[in-house]
C-alpha cells in the first residue's frame, strides 16, 4: 500500500516563496514496500553527504550545516515512517525546519542547495493527482468511491443518498406502490407523477430519472467548488439517465462499464486510475495544439529569455516545464534578466524553478510533465497572457 502526503497549491507555493540562505532539497526515489525501504534510507545518507558538501564548499557555518544533517539524521532514524513511504520522496530542509512529502510519482533523484527551495518536480503530483471520485450506480444500490494515489479506495457516506432507484422515486421498495396513494388511473394521492407513466419499461425510466435526480441533490453539497472528476461506473440505460441531469461540470466522459455491484472497490479504483491517464492524456493534447495556436500568432514562446520577463511581470498564461531538467543560474527580480551558470551549486538555483515561482504567484496554470510532453522539446515552454 502506497502512503501518499500530495501538497495542495498553497503549500507548494509556500515552500517556493520561502527563503533562507541554506535550503536543500532532496528527491528520493522510494519504494511502498516496507522490506526495501532500508535501500532508500541508504540513498538518502549519500545524498545528505552530497549537500553537506555543497554548503560547506561555499562557506556555510559549519553549525548550520550540523543542524541540517542532524534534523535529516534523526528523520532516518524514524523507521515506522520509512514502513509507510509511496514511489518517491520529497524533503525540504533547513537548519530550523524540515518538511517531507511521499509522492505517488516515479521522480528521479536530486539534491539541490541554494537560498530557496527546488519546487518544479513536486508541481508534478499537483499536476496530475490521481484523485477521482467514483459513482457505482446501479437501479439496487449506489456508493461513492474516493480514489486517490493510495492502493485502497475510501467509501463516503453521503447524506441523503437513495438506497435504490424505489428510494430515489419515492415509492414503496416492496410493493413498487407510492406511499401516499394507491390509485391505478389518473393522479396517485397527493403524488406529481401520474400513475399511468410508471408502468412498463417506460415508467421505469423515469424512476431512474427520479432516483438519479435524488442522487444529484444528494451529491451537491459535497461537490459544490471541487474539480475532481467524476467518473460513472455503471450499464445502460441508467448511466445515460444520470448524465442527463447531473449538472457536475467535471463528470468524466468515460464510464466503468457493467453492473457494479459484481466490480470489488480495488477493481473499480484500477479501472479509475487508466481513464484518469486518459483525461490528462487528452488534456495535455489540448493544451499542446492551443500552443501551437498561440506561438503562430506570437503568444507563446520557448525562449528562456523571453520566458523569464513573461514570468516576472506575469504575463505568463499557461507554463509547461520539465521535471527531470534544471538550469542553472539567476533571474534578475526587477527585469527578468537571465544569466545562466555553468556549474550547479550552492550560489545558483534553477532559473526554470524559479520562473515556476514567479508564475504560480501570477495564478499561472502550470503543468509539471515529462519531457515528451513539453512543447517544443525543451525544458519549459509558455502561453502568453498577451503578445509578446
Amino acid at each position: 500500500m502506497q502512503h501518499t502526503d500530495i501538497p495542495s497549491r498553497d503549500s507548494i507555493l509556500s515552500l517556493a516563496t520561502a527563503r533562507d540562505p541554506l535550503s536543500v532539497s532532496i528527491y528520493l526515489p522510494t519504494s511502498p514496500l516496507p522490506q526495501e525501504s532500508e535501500a532508500s534510507r541508504i540513498a538518502l545518507r549519500n545524498q545528505v553527504d552530497e549537500a553537506q558538501r555543497q554548503l560547506l564548499a561555499v562557506g556555510a557555518d559549519k553549525r548550520e550545516v550540523a543542524a541540517i544533517t542532524e534534523q535529516i539524521g534523526d528523520f532516518i532514524a524514524d523507521r515506522a515512517f520509512w514502513t509507510h513511504l509511496s514511489n518517491s520522496l520529497a524533503i525540504f530542509v533547513t537548519p530550523t525546519s524540515l518538511k517531507t512529502y511521499r509522492l505517488p510519482n516515479r521522480l528521479e533523484a536530486a539534491v539541490e542547495v541554494a537560498d530557496r527551495f527546488y519546487v518544479k518536480p513536486l508541481m508534478r503530483a499537483a499536476t496530475f493527482p490521481q484523485t477521482a471520485y467514483v459513482l457505482a450506480l446501479a437501479q439496487n444500490s449506489v456508493r461513492l468511491l474516493e480514489i486517490s494515489a493510495d492502493d485502497v479506495p475510501h467509501r463516503i457516506t453521503v447524506d441523503g443518498m437513495p438506497e435504490n432507484v424505489a428510494d430515489g422515486a419515492g415509492l414503496d421498495p416492496i410493493a413498487g406502490r407510492s406511499p401516499v396513494g394507491h390509485q391505478t388511473g389518473g393522479r396517485a394521492g397527493g403524488g406529481n407523477t401520474p400513475a399511468g407513466r410508471v408502468q412498463g419499461a417506460e415508467g421505469q425510466k423515469v424512476r431512474m430519472a427520479e432516483y438519479s435526480r435524488a442522487i444529484v441533490r444528494a451529491l451537491r453539497p459535497l461537490f459544490n467548488g471541487l474539480n475532481v472528476p467524476l467518473i460513472i461506473a455503471g450499464a445502460e440505460p441508467l448511466v445515460s439517465i444520470f448524465r442527463s441531469v447531473a449538472t457536475y461540470p467535471h463528470l468524466a466522459s468515460q464510464t466503468i462499464t457493467g453492473n457494479p455491484e459484481e466490480i470489488p472497490d480495488a477493481d473499480l479504483a484500477a479501472s479509475a486510475r487508466l481513464i484518469l491517464d486518459e483525461i490528462y492524456a487528452a488534456q495535455l493534447a489540448a493544451l499542446r495544439d492551443n500552443f501551437a495556436d498561440r506561438h503562430a500568432n506570437g503568444r507563446a514562446s520557448t525562449d528562456l529569455s523571453d520566458v523569464a520577463r513573461a514570468a516576472t511581470f506575469g504575463a505568463i498564461e499557461t507554463l509547461f516545464v520539465d521535471i527531470d531538467r534544471s538550469i542553472p543560474g539567476r533571474i534578475d527580480s526587477e527585469s527578468g534578466a537571465v544569466t545562466v551558470a555553468e556549474e550547479d551549486n550552492a550560489v545558483n538555483y534553477g532559473v526554470v524553478d524559479e520562473i515556476l515561482r514567479r508564475a504560480l504567484l501570477s495564478g499561472s496554470q502550470i503543468f509539471a510533465v515529462r519531457a515528451e510532453d513539453v512543447p517544443g522539446g525543451g525544458a519549459f515552454a509558455a502561453t502568453l497572457r498577451f503578445a509578446a
